[in-house]
């Protein structure tokens, strides 16, 4: 410690006028005592006042700089001294470097330049306004081709250093993405692929960037997914694989790149991983297994690579995917079930898949997870079951397969997201279907929990899809007994809020099963209408310029409707709905017009 206080001593006072043996012991003697205390060393460094300096000395562009550019790098690697290399000014003149051509000098400078930057937005400012992040990108693209080590080493600390200026920078990260950054990191990893340092460094640089909207389309116009997937054949090491796999997930949210990863053979190797992985019981098997199975859904979500994968229900990895579902493995059972419900996202799909019987293999599925199952298959297995009951020609026949009874066994579950795909599912499977809509319509069970569901004001989509089910339960059945289990069990109150809802379509939902209740048994109906505020509701519904034109015509058909009831029809004189009714008979759409007329003449002539 006596040597390194001398040597600074001797630094301050002679630096700029210094022989270069003398300058480079004293440079030396301070590495020395950086290597052995970092933190001591530095505070020293800090107080005697040497670093205001160092500008001096990296001016000179002497034999001694590469070493000065390495005092920098080192003591900048202690948090505390990074805001002091910046007030020295040890920036620019360190940015200026960057030009030098000898390697040991732009090799420090590299390391120097990202120290200062790690996590300091001083440092990152000062960076940027030296323009030192374009020159580092330009350099690297200077030299991208050349694979001599020393230069592999090199280009390893600029990337390095293009991190630690931008990582969890949005701003600086999209700097980074104008200055073209990526294609040229894309182009590294293809001719470097065999340097494990450059390689690793290139895929923290893919996974900070990637996380970026803006740097998809970048990426989509590169080789990417032919790299990586290169890359990950090769890899034995899970630690190399998690990094690849950290680079994929992000990217692989955009569809152009998802098929440019199918196309690439990725999904052969996410199939070889979950083989390899599915028995397995140490923790990085489990977590391969997961981030593999998760990522070939992800695949699945783009139009173009679930189709090709598709191949009209023939292909190999569909096949393999659907294996995925009876596993005793409730992770594939998850990604299973969701890769059905990916694979139907079209009728032709979906009538392919119920007519090979996928349909028994998702109620068995739910079987196994009815008592103390695991929510997130339930949640899988009810969304695929949706998507397949989209088509009206499986409608009937996943009801004759039993679908309807295996899903109300969920309907004890305490789960919003369960409860909504049930809700949907059951929707869906009922629509246009006369005869199941009066089966579960007179379900009491089913209509109580859904009154219950109605009220659900914390969970929208629940309170929501209720509410849709209780109306479709009655506009597909028209069943008088289906309109007396609605009354008794107090769902009227929840159609009439439904008719005041922001979604049209739910408006217009709620309106014709409210006319069906008029209409099939308006004396049992009578109180609850009265209690609920309907004429009042109608009166707005009809007032609001904003109303669309169904919602106005199904107002005045429910008006007439209710009109034959003593009490509500008072409340209809007591409102003045003759004023608002006649405005539309000049309504610019004829059906509306039409029924004005007519509405008018029911309310002249029972006034």
């Amino acid at each position: 410690m006596d040597n390194f206080c001398d040597a600074l001593k001797k630094l301050k006072l002679t630096a700029a006028d210094s022989g270069g043996d003398s300058l480079e012991g004293c440079l030396d003697c301070l590495l020395k005592a950086l290597a052995h205390n970092n933190a001591e060393a530095s505070e020293k460094i800090q107080e005697s006042g040497i670093l205001q300096q160092f500008p001096g000395l990296l001016s000179l562009q002497s034999s001694c700089t590469p070493k000065v550019a390495n005092i920098i790098a080192e003591v900048a690697k202690n948090e505390l001294m990074r805001s002091s290399c910046v007030e020295a000014g040890l920036v620019a003149p360190l940015v200026q470097l960057l030009n030098c051509k000898d390697q040991e000098v732009l090799l420090q400078t590299g390391r120097a330049l990202g120290n200062i930057c790690y996590d300091s937005h001083e440092g990152r400012r000062a960076v940027h306004a030296a323009q030192g992040a374009q020159i580092v990108a330009d350099l690297i693209r200077s030299q991208s081709q050349n694979t001599d080590p020393a230069n592999q080493k090199l280009l390893t600390v600029f990337c390095g250093m293009l991190m630690n200026y931008s990582n969890d920078d949005d701003t600086l990260q999209a700097q980074l993405i104008n200055m073209g950054v990526i294609p040229t990191l894309v182009k590294l990893l293809g001719v470097h692929s065999q340097n494990a340092a450059l390689t690793e460094m290139c895929l923290i640089a893919f996974g900070n960037l990637a996380e970026l909207e803006s740097s998809k389309e970048q990426f989509a116009s590169t080789s990417i997914a032919e790299e990586l997937v290169k890359l990950f054949k090769k890899q034995a090491e899970h630690e190399k694989k998690e990094m690849i796999f950290e680079v994929l997930a992000p990217l692989a949210e955009n569809d152009v790149i998802k098929l440019q990863l199918v196309e690439a053979g990725l999904v052969e190797c996410l199939l070889d991983i979950v083989g390899q992985t599915v028995d397995g019981e140490r923790e990085e098997e489990v977590a391969e297994l997961k981030t593999a199975s998760d990522l070939m859904v992800l695949l699945l979500l783009g139009d173009e690579s679930m189709q090709k994968l598709f191949e009209e229900g023939k292909g190999s990895v569909f096949q393999r995917v659907l294996s995925w579902v009876p596993s005793h493995n409730h992770q594939l059972q998850l990604a299973g079930a969701l890769a059905i419900a990916n694979f139907a996202r079209n009728d032709g799909n979906c009538i392919h898949m119920v007519d090979t019987g996928i349909v028994q293999k998702l109620l068995d599925l739910l079987e196994r997870h009815v008592e103390d199952g695991n929510v997130t298959v339930q949640h899988a297995a009810l969304s695929a079951l949706r998507n397949l009951a989209i088509p009206v020609v499986n409608k009937a026949k996943m009801l004759s397969a039993g679908v309807a009874d295996v899903v109300l066994k969920f309907l004890k579950s305490e789960m919003p997201p369960v409860q909504f795909k049930l809700l949907g599912t059951l929707r869906m499977l009922i629509d246009t279907q006369v005869e199941a809509a009066e089966q579960l319509g007179t379900n009491v069970r089913l209509v109580q929990r859904l009154v219950e569901w109605c009220e659900a004001k914390d969970h929208a989509g629940v309170m929501g899809e209720s509410n849709r089910l209780l109306s479709a339960l009655i506009r597909h059945s028209k069943s008088k007994e289906v309109v007396r289990t609605a009354i008794q069990c107090t769902g009227v109150k929840h159609l009439v809020s439904m008719a005041t809802s922001e979604h049209m379509i739910m408006q217009n939902e709620a309106l014709v099963a409210l006319g069906l209740i008029a209409a099939l048994d308006l004396g049992s109906a009578e109180k609850d209408f009265e209690s609920a505020g309907l004429v009042q509701v109608l009166h707005k519904l009809l007032s609001d310029e904003k109303s669309a034109p169904e919602i106005k015509y199904n107002s005045m058909i429910l008006i007439c409707a209710v009109m034959g009831s003593e009490p509500l029809h008072k409340e209809v004189l007591g409102l003045a709905f003759l004023d608002v009714v006649s405005k539309l008979r000049s309504h610019e759409n004829k059906t509306v017009a039409h029924q004005a007329s007519l509405t008018e003449q029911r309310l002249i002539v029972q006034s």
